[in-house]
């Protein structure tokens, strides 16, 4: 079963090549994932991770179509010891983490349900903090998991209330690890009394709760006792039958049964505990409780360990190949172990051994090993360790096949202790929380007036230029990663930092987009575009002559991926920053558009996405790739890696953590951020014309001229009218004004921007209304968005009945509903509340701004928590374009005359001149070509 609410990587497999998906290991699987609300949901085909027993798959799904908390407690009950890919055994945590609890608090000798255990902050904050990528992650918060808590524990205590047997009943039927009636305990505690023996083990059996609320506990003889007779055997073989299971797997548990020890108080030797010790997690899965309160915290003794400190001081050189100074120590709970201490260590037999009055866990062999791999890295590494290989080492991330420092054994890393060094750690801090960095100040040449959000964005920026690192801002849709670009420009200009012009990549559709937020923020930045639509024929001929002479002056050159690709120089000229927009581009690794961005040299590389590559591993490699290449290794490697590590949460939590520094996000959700956001953001979504359209619209233009200068009075005024609704029609596909039914995406530059605009929304599972005063155009947009979006949407027009509209409404308000809703803009301004919807898209424009505003209004009103982005598309070099002009510039205008009398009327107006140069074709703005 597929729940809604599923945002597709649609075309991944398409777009990859044949060998790639199995390189990296992707396919589409079931998987658990996060909605914009934080809230669980199941995903037929949502997930990257292959599972290791396919069969769980049919039965996990089943229990989740039941509800998230009965397929939480299936994971944690009926799933114990299955194998699971790491985005499900994580869950399975969580499950686990509350029954534990709730076992702990059920008196087996009493019916009632126990109190609710209290919600774990520190557990919780650590599975958050190893949570591997998932798609929708982004969303997952503390209170978001807590609340998962919480419908959990109503879900349980629910189930126990109504079980027969009461909850211990119902406990046993879970599963035996969570049997509680006469649940047994094993205790190791130290004997300080004795040298010779210095640890004792008692046997126990749980009796009930305390005042406190604690668990009480009596000998496990006294059950002997208590369950004398025949007909109390049957309990006393329930009491003892996790003990039985347990002496299945464990040889200790089974001499101490056979032999009656289990049933009285043990001295025991260091070789005896430490015995003990190894068979914890057979006993563990046997539902036998091992307490070990008096001896050390994590139920584990401590190790001695070889410590590896790197980036003490700070690094010398910039970016991942700066040298890190690079140390080794031995130590115990971070203090330096004495070579006496030491000496201690390695003539001892192993196991449990005395240092400093305090027992812990030794094995010579290992720690030598440990200690002579570490001492032939310090060789390797010379004058120092890489700042790449410094961060793989501490991630835990390596990558294998290189020789490389970061390439430890499992043994070796469990004997070790690795830590940043104080510049590394200070210097990590500030890139995960940029926060601490001091915010930027004011910065000559921006006319903007940066949000602190937006502050703090351009300080991190700048203070991975000064570190010379790759960095990717992935602010979500709306939050200014333009200006914060264009403001990062201007202060190195300022700075005096900057070494050369700077390259900025983007789709076609967007340069448009670059273009003006230039020209508003920042401009007295100098800037070219490389593109033939912005030259002429000899500008362009003379640019690819000499391309380095053409651009010289420029501060900026923006370009397309495209033109990388086939402009050979741009990859061999030196940038001082390469930015790329809509970094999703690349991807692909074995595209050429891919390959020829990463030949670009720069000082530095920037990228730029709306989407959160870190929960993608099929994005991830590529995009790396180009901001810090070698830091994932090889694309083999990271194949091997992700292939070997796939269904093991904490190596996929020290992915994220290895990538988390140069990955700066902000969502509008965040409350730091949605408190400095206005409640509904205007931006333009620039397109070009296709040639088809550009064609078009030209042939209308002069049909137009050629007949407005023949009619007079009513007859002209409804010529215009006519063209203006040909030109608007052309505007947003050919289809629409020759009837021919086709409406293929290659034939309306705006089709194109809607698909580049909806991905995005579709990545973070966002809803969106889409406004059109057309009705005719709400199929050909409905069929679109459905491909795109992956799911069906819905329309809503005025041929829609008046009783049908509410239950479209209600359909499209339901958290689980479908991700968009198409409509005419005069049946968007009747009492609709859409407030799901957090973006509007205005497909065409209707001119008449109360119109327009009452129709956003649908989603922008009471009730609404979430900030509305509200996109408008606009035709470059078109009528569209200049109604758009007047409006900015005369919004006076556009409020006393436009309202009263719509764009149409205003135009019909005009002298002939005056109309033809307003309608008239800007052909080099408004191509499309990449």
């Amino acid at each position: 079963m597929d729940i809604p609410y599923l945002p597709l990587a649609r075309g991944l497999r398409c777009l990859l090549p044949p060998s790639w998906p199995h390189v990296i290991g992707l396919a589409p699987h079931p998987a658990l994932a996060i909605n914009p609300h934080g809230h669980l949901y199941w995903s037929a085909t949502g997930g990257e991770e292959p599972w290791p027993e396919e069969t769980a798959i049919e039965r996990i799904g089943a229990a989740f179509a039941l509800g998230i908390p009965q397929g939480l407690l299936h994971l944690a009950s009926r799933e114990l010891d299955t194998p699971l890919p790491a985005g499900i055994a994580c869950w399975r945590e969580l499950g686990r983490l509350y029954l534990t609890g709730f076992c702990h608090g059920v008196n087996p000798r009493a019916g009632g349900v126990p109190p609710a255990p209290p919600v774990p902050t520190t557990e919780l904050q650590a599975l958050l903090d190893r949570l591997p990528p998932i798609q929708g992650g982004e969303y997952l918060t503390f209170d978001a998991l807590a609340a998962l808590w919480e419908v959990l524990d109503a879900q349980i205590r629910a189930e126990a209330a109504a079980h027969p047997e009461g909850p211990s009943g119902y406990l046993k039927a879970l599963s035996p690890s969570w049997r509680l009636v006469g649940r047994v305990c094993f205790h190791l505690a130290e004997n300080r009394r004795s040298e010779e023996y210095p640890f004792a083990f008692l046997a126990t059996y749980a009796v009930g709760l305390s005042a406190q609320g604690r668990v009480q506990y009596q000998p496990l003889a006294a059950a002997l006792k208590e369950y004398a007779g025949k007909r109390h055997q049957a309990a006393l073989l329930h009491l003892l039958a996790p003990v039985q299971a347990a002496a299945e797997q464990s040889a200790l548990t089974r001499e101490l049964l056979d032999s009656r020890s289990l049933f009285q108080p043990l001295a025991w030797t260091p070789t005896q505990a430490y015995r003990f010790l190894q068979e914890v997690p057979p006993l563990d899965a046997s539902g036998v409780v091992v307490r070990l309160p008096d001896l050390w915290a994590g139920g584990r003794p401590p190790r001695p360990q070889v410590t590896v400190r790197v980036g003490q001081a700070p690094a010398q050189g910039l970016g991942l190949e700066a040298l890190l100074d690079f140390q080794i120590d031995r130590c115990l709970d971070g203090e330096p172990l004495t070579d006496q201490e030491w000496q201690s260590l390695m003539a001892s037999a192993g196991g449990l051994v005395l240092i400093r009055g305090r027992w812990v866990e030794a094995d010579p062999q290992q720690l030598r090993t440990t200690l002579d791999h570490w001492r032939q890295a310090v060789r390797r590494a010379g004058s120092g360790v890489s700042l790449a290989e410094a961060l793989r080492l501490l991630s835990g991330v390596a990558a294998d096949g290189g020789g490389g420092v970061a390439a430890v054994t499992e043994p070796v890393a469990q004997w070790s202790g690795l830590q940043p060094g104080d510049w590394l750690a200070t210097t990590l801090a500030r890139l995960r929380d940029p926060a601490q960095l001091t915010a930027a100040g004011a910065i000559p040449g921006l006319l903007a007036e940066l949000r602190p959000y937006q502050r703090t964005g351009v300080s991190w920026l700048r203070f991975m230029s000064e570190l010379g690192l790759g960095a990717c801002l992935a602010d979500d849709m709306g939050l200014g990663k333009t200006v914060q670009i264009l403001a990062l420009l201007l202060a190195r200009r300022a700075e005096g930092r900057s070494s050369g012009p700077s390259l900025l990549v983007a789709p076609a559709s967007l340069l448009a987009n670059w273009r003006a937020e230039i020209e508003r923020f920042a401009p007295d930045l100098t800037w070219c575009i490389v593109h033939p639509a912005e030259l002429s024929g000899e500008q362009w001929q003379a640019l690819q002559q000499n391309l380095a002479g053409s651009l010289a002056g420029c501060e900026l050159v923006l370009t397309t991926y495209g033109l990388v690709a086939r402009l050979e120089e741009l990859q061999r000229l030196p940038w001082d920053l390469v930015v790329l927009d809509e970094a999703q581009a690349i991807k692909n690794p074995s595209t050429r558009q891919s390959r020829g961005v990463k030949k670009l040299a720069a000082r530095q590389r920037l990228v730029l996405t709306g989407t959160p590559v870190e929960n993608r591993l099929s994005d991830l490699w590529s995009i790396f790739d180009f901001l810090n290449p070698g830091l994932l290794g090889s694309a083999r490697q990271f194949g091997r890696f992700v292939k070997a590590r796939g269904t093991d949460a904490g190596s996929l939590g020290g992915l994220r953590s290895l990538v988390r520094p140069y990955i700066l996000r902000r969502m509008k959700t965040d409350r730091r951020v949605i408190a400095d956001l206005p409640e509904k953001t205007e931006v333009k979504a620039w397109c070009g014309l296709a040639p088809r359209q550009a064609a078009l619209y030209g042939q209308a233009v002069r049909e137009l001229a050629e007949g407005v200068t023949a009619v007079e009075g009513i007859r002209r005024r409804g010529m215009v009218l006519a063209s203006l609704m040909r030109l608007k029609q052309i505007c947003n596909h050919p289809s629409q004004w020759l009837r021919d039914g086709v409406y293929a995406e290659a034939d309306s530059g705006k089709l194109q921007r809607l698909r580049r605009l909806v991905e995005e929304i579709v990545q973070r599972q966002e809803k969106a209304l889409v406004f059109t005063q057309f009705q005719e155009m709400t199929g050909p947009l409905q069929e679109f968005l459905n491909e795109v979006f992956g799911r069906p949407g819905l329309v809503l027009h005025g041929g829609t009945p008046v009783r049908e509209r509410r239950r479209l409404v209600d359909t499209f308000q339901s958290e689980q509903g479908p991700p968009f809703l198409v409509l005419t803009v005069k049946v968007g301004g009747t009492g609709l509340n859409l407030t799901e919807a957090s973006h509007v898209i205005h497909f065409d424009r209707w001119w008449n701004p109360a119109v327009e505003n009452q129709a956003t209004d649908r989603a922008f009103r009471i009730g609404q928590r979430r900030p509305v982005l509200v996109h408008q598309l606009v035709c470059r070099g078109t009528v569209e374009e200049r109604i758009d002009e007047m409006l900015e510039r005369k919004s006076h205008l556009a409020e006393e005359v436009l309202s009263q009398q719509g764009g149409e009327r205003l135009l019909t107006e005009m002298g002939d001149q005056e109309l033809l140069r307003f309608v008239s074709l800007d052909l080099g703005r408004s191509t499309t070509v990449e």
